[in-house]
């Protein structure tokens, strides 16, 4: 009996331990409470799994272009709200509102995409809103 045992219980925290690195996600912890507002120019937009990606050029005031990166939702949200691959197109020219990184680096968690003619696209909504 005590030999039957041995594998069946390997075999459920095998499982417990497996299942358990299933519901992981990095959540927010890697963006602060310093909200951004920036002017943007889209360079590319990544509509992929898990987070849909933004990057974006920003121009200092010094006068050198720096290159950001923003993360949304993931794809499957966006596409529920009208959100296709092509939103974003390179050379659109935007204000990029999000939290940015705790390390200081040049990303964001986006919270806004407001586009030059006032229409805004709202990661948290996945939706198109006219201003």
């Amino acid at each position: 009996m005590k030999t039957k045992l041995i594998p069946i219980m390997m075999a459920a925290i095998g499982l417990i331990i497996f299942s358990a690195a299933s519901f992981a996600h990095h959540g927010r912890a890697a963006f602060g409470d310093e909200v951004v507002s920036l002017d943007a120019t889209i360079t590319e937009f990544r509509f992929r799994n898990p987070h849909a990606t933004v990057f974006f050029d920003v121009t200092g005031e010094d006068g050198e272009v720096e290159n950001w990166k923003g993360e949304i939702t993931a794809p499957n949200r966006l596409a529920r709200g009208g959100w296709t691959k092509t939103s974003l197109q390179p050379g659109d020219k935007v204000k990029v509102t999000g939290e940015r990184a705790r390390n200081g680096s040049n990303a964001v968690r986006l919270s806004s995409i407001i586009f030059e003619d006032g229409t805004s696209l709202a990661p948290w909504t996945a939706g198109i809103i006219a201003q």
